[in-house]
């Protein structure tokens, strides 16, 4: 007598067993992980909205521009330096009009929330100090300008820290032709 065939319940395996439901539901998961990963950076990394009114934003430039150009008149430079031991900020101003105090603004290129502002004092002859934070590191911007509401003039410079070198601050903005 032959073999009688297997009925074919038995022949189909448990769908956790078979290929395909764990193929599509491998996708549905990366899917999930991948977009949670994106909306956590799109949230932590978030750059803004852009600038609604353009005028005024072009206004405010021209004003920047102006302060560097009223420096470059008065022959503004600073030569500013950060001791990566005490974190001692010394800066060297020469040039006309030195007030008795300046604002050193700290910026970092990347992150809003880590930028850093100093006053310096007058001590003697243009040198201004401060103490300044520990640890510094990374590139920076830095904006120097006289402590006002409306300042008459604007320094500015970039620097890597930690450095033991000298960082000139100068007048930036247009240059002449």
């Amino acid at each position: 007598m032959a073999p009688s065939p297997e009925p074919e319940s038995e022949l189909i395996k448990p769908w956790y067993k078979q290929f395909w439901p764990w193929f599509l539901i491998s996708i549905l998961m990366s899917s999930v992980a991948f977009g949670s990963t994106y909306a956590f950076f799109s949230v932590k990394y978030y750059d803004g909205v852009v600038e609604q009114d353009y005028y005024e934003h072009g206004k405010a430039i021209n004003m920047v521009l102006a302060k560097q150009d009223r420096a470059r008149e008065l022959g503004l430079t600073g030569d500013l330096r950060v001791d990566p031991v005490t974190s001692d900020i010394v800066l060297d101003l020469t040039g006309e009009k030195r007030p008795d105090t300046l604002e050193l603004k700290l910026i970092f290129p990347t992150e809003n929330d880590r930028d850093q502002t100093f006053t310096l004092e007058h001590v003697r002859e243009g040198r201004y100090i401060t103490q300044g934070p520990d640890n510094l590191r990374y590139r920076w911007y830095l904006r120097l300008q006289p402590v006002a509401d409306d300042p008459e003039w604007r320094l500015v410079g970039e620097a890597r820290f930690p450095t033991e070198d000298s960082i000139t601050l100068h007048p930036g903005g247009r240059t002449e032709s």
